[in-house]
């Protein structure tokens, strides 16, 4: 308790350090005050809440209930992360975002320019379809397609302030904030997840609510373990004679860090929107086939064991997917020849190509494993009663936002200590995040 106490006292010592932790709190405070702001005409005693279950559920978590509340943020930042998706795929598939992503830092300004148009396109069809579908037309006090003209413009327009306080946190706060963003959408709904929890499990189911309290523990435990889980694959430099005097320089060892979920949360992602299509293709033929009509209940329940059989294998082909367009063991093998680096045992050029392509073969398939097993995880914990709320912190999404991000806040902090030679975070080790190397 006492290294606690000074590990705080430290943190807020520096003055840079507390400064990015204020900002970041009140930009927090700000997003979470608009989730609560109700678009105007709308009479929010007459709103439906949101299922826990579905696109709807899902998205009104991230968003940190602003879904349901029909607010000004309540498409949240969610188009943004698809736009910076559909220009992440565009940048493997077409030279052109090639070229500006190769461009260094004048490409990269570009192509956030180029989401950030996107965003608005974006953000305009996925507002006029939530205000059509999502507000009921009683909850409507002004003419219904008035309402949605000007419904759309000011979501566009909380989308797009929601985008420049996740930069303003990145600049002035702590974190990425964007990520930031999301996890504090996700946070907010775990208070009255655990209360509702508790309050359906009474007194008489005291000791089941501890239960799984300890296995949410284990399971957060275990999401930490797959997230920093890293495969280190030792690289020599050669020594080289530099300068008149024939100084020896380099010669030492590093690693090249394979992470054993290297795609993080994306496959999910992709899994969930795909998860959807056959529901509703089902739905479709419903009232004509008995067949299609079972097709649809199965997939329109996310406990049912077909939904869940698709779910993950889904999860291991977008991983494999994934992880083969975020590394090149091609390109790692030839930078390493251009430094004068080997692996100790493998000629350099194809042959180390090779060699790292069969390790991350190697390491993905449990790997994505370990990631379908987090993502149904919510639907297991489900089966034994506990309410959709509280299961839904049991894995999947959710879970693995908050884990990585939280990882990623308290190596940044870690560092401001390290860098004022304070103490780490950890009495022994060092917290790393997801974008750290580790080279030793």
């Amino acid at each position: 308790m006492n290294k606690l106490i000074t590990t705080f006292k430290h943190i807020f010592s520096i003055e840079e350090l507390r400064g990015r932790i204020l900002n970041t709190l009140l930009f927090i405070a700000f997003f979470r005050l608009g989730s609560y702001v109700a678009l105007p005409g709308v009479d929010a005693t007459k709103l439906t809440q949101a299922g826990e279950g579905g696109l709807f559920g899902l998205l009104n978590i991230f968003s940190g209930g602003a879904l349901s509340n029909a607010s000004v943020f309540a498409l949240g930042i969610m188009p943004y992360i698809s736009a910076s998706i559909a220009i992440q795929l565009l940048t493997i598939a077409l030279p052109y975002f090639q070229k500006m992503q190769k461009d260094g830092e004048s490409g990269r300004k570009k192509l956030n320019q180029i989401t950030r148009i996107l965003t608005i396109f974006v953000t305009a069809a996925q507002a006029f379809t939530y205000l059509q579908v999502t507000i009921p037309t009683e909850a409507i006090m002004v003419d219904p397609w008035f309402f949605r003209l000007y419904g759309v413009a000011i979501l566009i327009g909380g989308t797009m302030l929601c985008m420049w306080l996740g930069e303003k946190i990145t600049d002035k706060g702590i974190g990425n904030g964007i990520s930031m963003l999301i996890m504090i959408g996700i946070v907010s709904r775990f208070p009255a997840s655990i209360l509702q929890e508790a309050g359906s499990r009474g007194m008489s189911g005291a000791l089941m609510f501890i239960i799984e309290i300890i296995a949410l523990f284990f399971v957060v435990m275990g999401a930490i373990m797959v997230t920093q889980a890293v495969r280190r694959i030792p690289v020599q430099y050669a020594k080289q004679v530099v300068g008149s005097k024939a100084t020896a320089v380099g010669g030492e060892r590093q690693y090249i860090p394979l992470k054993l979920n290297a795609s993080g949360v994306m496959p999910i992602i992709f899994a969930q929107a795909l998860m959807f299509i056959p529901g509703l293709v089902a739905q479709s033929f419903a009232e004509k086939s008995e067949f299609a009509s079972s097709v649809a209940s199965a997939f329109g329940d996310f406990t049912t064991w077909q939904y869940n059989v698709l779910f993950a294998f889904l999860i291991i082909v977008f991983t494999f997917f994934y992880t083969a367009i975020s590394i090149n063991p091609t390109q790692i093998s030839d930078d390493m020849k251009r430094g004068g680096g080997f692996v100790p045992g493998v000629k350099p050029g194809e042959e180390t190509a090779g060699f790292i392509a069969t390790i991350l073969d190697r390491i993905t398939l449990p790997g994505a494993v370990m990631l379908s097993l987090i993502a149904v995880l919510p639907a297991v914990a489900n089966l034994f009663g506990v309410t959709r709320g509280f299961a839904s912190f049991f894995g999947g999404t959710s879970l693995l936002i908050l884990v990585g991000v939280v990882l990623d806040t308290l190596q940044q902090i870690e560092s401001y200590l390290l860098m004022r030679k304070y103490e780490g975070l950890m009495q022994s080790g060092r917290v790393k995040g997801r974008s750290e190397l580790i080279n030793r």
